[in-house]
């Protein structure tokens, strides 16, 4: 996937209260405790990556692109993806597809967002209750940046027009009205990558949507570039998400969620 990722922790307090500055032990148990999660999470991204990835010719999935085996032929991990893929483009009225225009099986965008989701399960299943992760702009979070205080996650999404800009900032956590994960696509850093069913020009440069799961936001933010106004009408009256949608001329269209963040959007 070629997948920049970033885990951030917080230190796990002692038993008997916050580490004090200068303890060596408690600072080299929150290194140590990192490290193994880091590990694990690029561990499970390398996995995914030599069998998904499209730009390594050793792959399953570039098997798959020049023929030499068919999806009967392929993985349980392959054909459950794609099966996944298939159940979205159903939902999503064909807007997400899990091939190319020229017909050849891509399932990169649903890969990141599944390997996300393994991460994060697996994270938990280390104990890490408190953690951010982000694998290429896409964000998922458990927890709190500070524990036990309630204190939420935030997410900045930037401006495609100025990468050193941002257009919005994005409270993220568990809980009650609250959304652990938020995906973004668009053509800003990757150029026009994804393509329109109907073969138009897309109507946005940039979508990022805050969901309940990691897969959702990530899956709902390709399909909306693909399928523009409509599919974002779709996506806000059938899913439970936030969407905030930028335009080629920059004009921001934002779901209640986003206004509420002091976004003033034109012609939402």
């Amino acid at each position: 996937m070629g997948t920049v990722i970033s885990l951030t922790m917080p230190a796990r307090r002692a038993a008997n209260g916050p580490a004090m500055e200068g303890d060596t032990a408690e600072e080299h148990t929150a290194e140590d405790e990192l490290a193994a999660a880091a590990a694990v999470v690029e561990r499970l991204f390398r996995e995914l990556d030599q069998t998904f990835s499209l730009y390594r010719p050793d792959s399953e999935a570039s098997r798959l692109a020049r023929g030499e085996i068919t999806l009967r032929g392929a993985s349980d991990a392959m054909r459950e993806r794609y099966a996944e893929a298939l159940e979205w483009r159903l939902r999503t009225e064909g807007a997400f597809t899990p091939e190319r225009a020229d017909g050849v099986p891509d399932l990169s965008g649903l890969i990141k967002g599944h390997a996300i989701r393994e991460a994060g399960t697996s994270l938990l299943a280390l104990g890490r209750e408190d953690w951010c992760l982000n694998a290429g702009g896409d964000v998922l979070v458990s927890g709190s940046p500070v524990p036990g205080s309630g204190q939420t996650w935030r997410a900045g999404i930037v401006d495609p027009a100025d990468r050193h800009t941002l257009v919005a900032g994005y409270p993220l956590g568990n809980g009650r009205r609250r959304r652990p994960a938020l995906a973004t696509s668009g053509s800003a850093e990757r150029g026009d990558h994804i393509w329109s069913p109907a073969g138009a020009a897309p109507a946005f440069v940039q979508i990022s949507v805050a969901a309940a799961d990691i897969v959702t936001a990530d899956v709902l933010a390709t399909a909306i570039i693909a399928g523009g106004r409509p599919m974002l009408d779709r996506a806000t009256d059938a899913w439970d998400v936030d969407v905030l949608a930028v335009s080629a001329d920059g004009t921001l269209l934002a779901s209640p969620g986003f206004r509420g963040q002091g976004i003033t959007p034109v012609g939402a």
